[in-house]
Parts: structure tokens; sequence; C-alpha cells
């Protein structure tokens, strides 16, 4: 039985049957390939969509209630419009949902009660954007049950980033709900964040696959630095606008910042640097990609990495610890934190017969030095958010 049959089946013992017509829905979790902590200061990103993710039934309800249960976290909530003011602690999950229903109705559009049932595959706060799935995957049965699918992708794209920024409060960049929105099979995305013009590159790795290392030690971003880095970010664009004419930290040339870089303090000096020398990796890693230069794309993403470590200082022992079992194991030719790190994920290309070897080596030494089991998923380069037919 498939995940949506098993779904179908649960969905119908849970909510009693109305004349509506059921839907089956699908919103994909995502990897960013390389361009990390930029898309929030104007940079360029290559992430891709993955064929993990959270499925949804629903349905239109005749009681304007909002009835949604996960098979993944507890407890189940009936909630009504009146319920959707503002972030509450104790609707934990259902804070996703609010705030999309939320900013969809405040930007026109037509809301209405649904009854649902969703199951996600992403591990939890693995850096994997489950909480941009979510958001997109109530984005587009909206857009379905009430709207036709006449909302933009776009703008569903723009919601789900409202709700996280203003709803949830946390203060992230766009990238996440952007490439699940916009998502295609077998191709990774280059994103201008600042003017959100995109090209698709194809990604198919000849001989290699992408493998995900869960560290399994889980991040929540409303608990991590994840704001102060932003903040961090946004004072060090403060100080740089006095001395020359920049939007966003990646408008600054290489030359310009190391002309100035004394002028700023230490700590806000290393995370421009890495804003500044991570989004010229990404047009690399694209040239790479596209002429199938595996070996440049897996020295590019160790670069990253030390760069993340060293310089944004996001990583922590147990993603520092996968990296460097991975990066020094069999058939790996490069590998780095994906995500916003403080725990989470990272992906690594592994040459394609050498990835039980690989996962053996890496998954032993982990767990010797850390105590926890790893988990390695291999994924495939999958399309956005969609209605499953």
């Amino acid at each position: 039985m498939s995940i949506t049959q098993n779904l179908l089946q649960q969905f119908n013992e849970l909510f009693p049957s109305n004349e509506q017509k059921i839907h089956k829905f699908f919103s994909p979790s995502r990897i960013n390939i390389i361009g990390e902590h930029i898309d929030y200061n104007g940079g360029k990103v290559l992430p891709c969509a993955i064929s993990i993710g959270t499925y949804g039934i629903a349905r239109k309800n005749d009681d304007e209630k909002f009835n949604i249960t996960s098979l993944n976290i507890k407890p189940s909530y009936s909630l009504t419009k009146n319920d959707f003011t503002s972030y509450k602690t104790e609707n934990t999950w259902a804070n996703y949902v609010m705030g999309v229903v939320k900013y969809i109705e405040q930007k026109g559009y037509k809301i209405g009660g649904f009854d649902l049932l969703i199951y996600g595959n992403i591990p939890n706060g693995s850096g994997l954007s489950s909480s941009a799935s979510l958001e997109l995957l109530i984005g587009q049965i909206i857009n379905t049950l009430y709207n036709d699918n006449n909302i933009p992708i776009l703008e569903l794209i723009k919601i789900g980033q409202l709700a996280e920024n203003e709803f949830i409060g946390i203060n992230s960049g766009i990238m996440d709900q952007f490439i699940i929105g916009i998502g295609k099979k077998d191709n990774a995305v280059l994103i201008n964040t600042d003017t959100l013009e995109y090209e698709y590159h194809p990604f198919i790795l000849k001989g290699y696959k992408i493998v995900i290392l869960n560290t399994n030690k889980r991040r929540e971003l409303k608990d991590s630095k994840y704001n102060e880095r932003r903040a961090e970010c946004d004072e060090g664009l403060s100080i740089l606008k006095q001395f020359v004419d920049i939007n966003n930290l990646c408008e600054l040339q290489e030359k310009d910042f190391y002309l100035i870089n004394r002028l700023i303090e230490l700590s806000i000096r290393k995370r421009v640097q890495h804003v500044v020398e991570e989004n010229k990796r990404v047009i690399k890693a694209q040239q790479a990609l596209s002429s199938n230069d595996i070996k440049t794309l897996g020295k590019l993403l160790i670069e990253s990495d030390n760069s993340l470590r060293e310089l944004y200082e996001v990583t922590g022992p147990y993603l520092d610890a996968m990296t460097k079992y991975a990066n020094s194991a069999t058939g790996c030719v490069g590998a780095r934190m994906t995500g916003a790190g403080f725990g989470g994920c990272c992906i690594a290309i592994v040459e394609e017969n050498k990835i039980d070897e690989f996962i053996k080596e890496v998954s032993a030494k982990y767990k010797e030095e850390t105590g926890l089991d790893g988990e390695f998923i291999i994924a495939d380069v999958d399309d956005g958010v969609r209605e499953i037919f």
C-alpha cells in the first residue's frame, strides 16, 4: 500500500464523510547544494527539491473549522478563524497552518474550513525544511479547495515566508519556500534571492549520488542563534553602507570588502566575509555542475563547510564530526552541512558504487565519537508542491 493510499484509508476513518471531493497533495523537502545563509543577504543559492516531504489528504467541510491531524506530531486541533490571531506556544505545529491561513486571507484570497490529515517523512529538526514544506502544503491546499488554483505560486511562496517571519518569529530568507514551490525533477535551481529571478540547471550526477547525512542532533531555529546571525549581517550592512553604495551584503565586491574590513568588529567581519565568498562559490558550483565537473563541485562543498564552521560559526560538534568523517570516507568527493546549522544534516557527493561502504564507514566513526546513530538518506531530485492525481 502506498503512502497516499494508507493516508486516505486513515482519513476516512478519522473524519465524517460529506459530499465534498477528497484531494491528495505532496510538498517536498529540499537540500541546498551550496549558498548557505545568503538568501537573506541578497545572494544566489543553488537548491533542489527532493523526494521526501509532507503528504496531505484534505477535503472541504461544512462547519468552517480547520480540523487538522498529523501522524507525526500530537495533538490534533480543531480551530476556527478566531484562533488565528497570533502565535501561541500551546498550538505547537498548528501555528504553521494558522500563519499561512491568516496571511492568505489577509492578501484577499478565499479561505474556508477543511479536514486535513498529514504525514511527513522529513526527519524533524534536521534542517531539511519541514516547516517550509508544511507551509507550502497548506498554501496549495487552500489554493485548490477555495481558489481554483488561481493564487500564483510566487504569492504562495511569499505567504509561506511571511508566516515564518511574522507569525512564527523566525527571520528567515525565502529560499526554502521558493525551491519547494518551484522545484523541478532532476534540476537544481539557481535563485537570485534579491530579484527572485531563477534558472533551472540539470542536476544529474553520472556515477554519483547525493547522500543526506542526518546527525540526529535536533535543532530548533526558534531556539538557535539563527536570528542573531541575521542581526549581525544587518549590522555589517549598516556599517558598510557608510563607505560603499550597496543594498545588500552580496552586492559587496571582494576588493571593496578587503579594503574596509578592518573598520568592522571581528565577529561581524567574519560573517560578512562568509557571505561575500559564499556567493562567489555558488556561481562556481553552478558552472561546475553544468560542465559535470564533480570533483570541483565537491571541493566547493568542502570550502563552504569550512567557512560555515570558521567564519559563520553555525556548525557545532555533531555536524563537524559528520562532515569530518564523510570527507575522509571511501567514495566521497565533498561534504558539507546544509540548512541553517546548529544541528541537523549534511550532504555528501558519493560515488554510486561505493555508497554502502561510505555509509558503513561514516556511521561507525560518527557513533563512536558522538554516541548518536546517524541516519543516511538517498533521495531523488523532485518536483515542487503539487496535487497528486
